[in-house]
């Protein structure tokens, strides 16, 4: 890697504070990682920007518009709305001195943005750019993606995944999140969370999944009709023509941040649920069912604290930082543009259908 690396933030809110945790943890897991400088970090509001900058040592503190006169970055995280992504991410690629761009999901709010980023992507910018889908680097999702890919498991036939949340089952929670009520692609629960299970879906089956149906679901008088608490999917693999569902929901009763993927082919089936977050089974008839306790596992890059202690939700950030930064990929999957480009058409796909229904 880079002996140094400059970075700024665009984007001061909560996930940006675990981006931050995420750069100050990355050399305790990794010998080898870069050093960081904490150039800028650029939000709307002054005085959040700046007590963002002092709490976790940013140089400076700017307005967004800001941040493109500076020549001293190599490397971006676009943390902000959804609705900023793709314009900073155009803006970023234009930018001589970037190098290294992560932008979290969603890419984009609509087709046009789409097709966009899709000339862009196209361009041969030489930019390396990563979209924040980490769950792809849990340790057990890691392990079961390259188990899955030696295709002991045959063909695919059917398969099933969710990610539910239920908060916006509590209307005083609901009358807090009223800026979160924008109709898919803009934002809802197949945005928030759908896109994280169709980045895994993805990543396990390829890029030949077509959205067949489409329908929403958790109706609230103090909720427009067009928001998205609930949504679900099927979805046909082309290739096997294997189908499948998928669920996203703000509104299932007893789910704290459940995620569960199901995967069955001919010969064996692969399951993981968020439940138990540091394992994943395997099914193959002469080993019976296998439960593969993966834990902190991310040898041989990193040996801290041990492979064998839980890892928790953080540990895949420190991991997706340590990819962004040139460390060695290994069995991880790179989620880059052209992953979030086919994680978005699959979303637009679905706001399509529920339109037209």
């Amino acid at each position: 890697m880079d002996n140094t690396i400059r970075v700024g933030f665009l984007g001061a809110g909560g996930f940006a504070q675990a981006h931050a945790y995420a750069l100050d943890a990355l050399k305790y897991y990794y010998a080898d990682a870069p050093h960081l400088e904490k150039i800028v970090v650029a939000s709307p509001t002054p005085a959040h920007r700046e007590s963002f900058a002092q709490r976790f040592g940013f140089k400076t503190a700017l307005p967004p518009e800001a941040i493109w006169e500076r020549n001293d970055l190599d490397a971006l995280f676009i943390l902000g709305p959804n609705e900023t992504h793709t314009p900073q991410l155009v803006r970023a690629i234009a930018q001589p001195n970037l190098s290294l761009i992560y932008v979290e999901k969603p890419v984009s709010i609509s087709d046009k943005e789409l097709n966009t980023l899709e000339m862009v992507s196209a361009s041969g910018h030489a930019k390396f750019i990563m979209v924040g889908f980490e769950f792809l680097q849990k340790a057990p999702l890691r392990k079961a993606l390259a188990h899955w890919r030696t295709g002991v498991f045959g063909e695919l036939i059917h398969f099933r995944a969710e990610y539910l949340h239920s908060g916006y089952l509590d209307p005083e929670y609901r009358q807090k999140k009223q800026h979160r009520f924008a109709p898919i692609p803009v934002d809802g629960a197949m945005v928030d969370l759908g896109t994280h299970v169709l980045s895994l879906l993805t990543a396990f089956l390829g890029n030949n999944l077509q959205v067949k149906s489409a329908l929403s679901s958790g109706r609230f008088k103090d909720v427009p009709p067009e928001a998205d608490l609930c949504t679900t999917v099927l979805l046909e693999e082309t290739t096997s023509g294997a189908a499948g569902t998928l669920v996203a929901s703000r509104v299932s009763a007893g789910a704290g941040d459940q995620l569960a993927l199901e995967l069955r082919g001919s010969r064996g089936a692969l399951l993981f649920d968020s439940a138990r977050p540091d394992c994943y089974e395997s099914y193959l008839p002469d080993e019976g069912w296998q439960r593969h306790e993966v834990n902190s596992d991310y040898l041989p890059a990193s040996k801290f604290s041990s492979d064998y202690v839980p890892a928790g939700w953080l540990r895949a950030l420190v991991h997706s930082h340590y990819l962004f930064f040139g460390g060695e990929r290994g069995i991880s999957f790179i989620p880059d543009l052209a992953h979030g480009i086919r994680v978005q058409r699959l979303i637009n796909q679905i706001a399509e259908v529920l339109r037209d229904d």
